[in-house]
């Protein structure tokens, strides 16, 4: 049985992905992390990755590779990362479970841990 991933990648995500990494000479994909911050108390980070660092969980989607920070990988759990153009914003958005709340700006958000043994059950289910 292959390794459970911790979030998922849309068809534009991956595109997006392989498009950043493209125009930079040595990455060879995206870290997903959160940080404290914002008005609601967490924000998401993305950094370029030249090297993937030990306890990364590496996520791939059509030669796209995000890693996943391992600090940040009980709040991202289930996450599907998309990528989006609108009339007012382009960028990177995020379908969290353990997303609890959202600041008004929607640069902000609460995040609580993924409950693991709700996980374990869903998966024996599937």
């Amino acid at each position: 049985m292959g390794r459970f991933a911790v979030i998922s990648l849309t068809d534009q995500a991956a595109h997006r992905v392989r498009e950043i990494v493209d125009t930079r000479d040595s990455a060879t994909g995206i870290r997903l992390g959160i940080k404290k911050g914002g008005c609601a108390g967490m924000e998401y980070t993305i950094d370029l990755v030249t090297e993937p660092k030990p306890g990364d969980d590496h996520v791939e989607r059509d030669g796209a590779h995000v890693y996943v920070a391992p600090e940040a990988a009980l709040f991202l759990l289930g996450t599907e990362m998309d990528f989006e153009t609108t009339t007012l914003r382009t960028g990177f958005t995020f379908r969290n479970p353990n997303q609890s709340s959202a600041c008004g700006c929607g640069e902000s958000v609460e995040l609580k841990p993924a409950d693991l043994k709700a996980l374990a059950e869903a998966r024996a289910s599937a």
